[in-house]
């Protein structure tokens, strides 16, 4: 069968700019691997920060309605222990014991309000205590992690300012090499490259293994490999294997 040069060529050029694209998004990778995991470092401790400034906020909220609870207790009690001091006087002006023993009852409801009162006053003292305890340990911590944030950022900008440049640079070859690639392809690329754990979507046939999974390929799918006449995969890990290194054919 005679083949077809154009289509040779045609595919050999797809594979051939898909393997300069993988080359450059290597060194991309390679840029961002330097950073390691400091960018979500970053990320998660300015979540951490804003979730503590939450907390400080909602424990203050909690403290000053309990503030308010207190004040309203404390003026129940004043108003009970007015009325017990009216209806003492009153039990000293009444006609019969019905009445004493009715304006008695009066006096033991208004003394249980004020019982009551100043049990709640406690109770909401003792939870102001626990929640400025909290609050002091929620901002002891928040400061600690505002300190660990400004370093974070302070050496990732370090990182960052040392390769920003070569990025960029990379950056601007990318989208050159990119333009190429049919959007088909670059598709298909792209999404090998968000499913490799190494970011490898193109890769060479090496020592008669696929570069990426390292899996066996077999004598004859190399060959056809070689031939260019069409984009071929790996059975394995289903990366796009774009030739074979010619050591691995000895």
């Amino acid at each position: 069968m005679i083949s077809n040069p154009s289509t040779e060529t045609t595919v050999a050029s797809k594979l051939e700019a898909l393997l300069n694209l993988q080359r450059i998004d290597s060194q991309l990778d390679e840029i961002r691997r330097v950073r390691g995991d400091l960018p979500e470092e970053v990320r998660d401790l300015e979540d951490e920060i804003v979730g503590y400034e939450v907390r400080v906020s909602k424990f203050d909220e909690e403290v000053a309605s309990l503030n308010e609870q207190i004040k309203q207790r404390k003026q129940a009690a004043k108003d009970a222990d007015v009325l017990i001091k009216r209806y003492e006087d009153q039990q000293q002006n009444v006609r019969n014991n019905r009445e004493y023993e009715a304006v008695g009852k009066e006096i033991e409801l208004q003394k249980l309000e004020i019982q009551i009162s100043e049990k709640k006053i406690r109770e909401a003292q003792y939870q102001i205590d626990q929640k400025i305890a909290e609050i002091a340990g929620t901002k002891q911590r928040l400061e600690e992690r505002r300190k660990d944030l400004t370093n974070k950022q302070s050496e990732l900008q370090l990182i960052v300012g040392e390769s920003e440049a070569d990025e960029q640079k990379l950056m601007e070859e990318r989208a050159q090499a990119a333009k190429p690639v049919e959007e088909r392809l670059l598709s298909a690329y792209t999404r090998i490259r968000g499913n490799a754990r190494n970011g490898l979507a193109v890769v060479m046939v090496k020592r008669d293994a696929c570069g990426g999974c390292f899996n066996t390929v077999p004598p004859q799918r190399q060959a056809d490999i070689i031939s260019h006449k069409k984009v071929i995969v790996c059975e394995h890990c289903g990366r796009i294997l774009a030739d074979v290194e010619a050591k691995s054919l000895a």
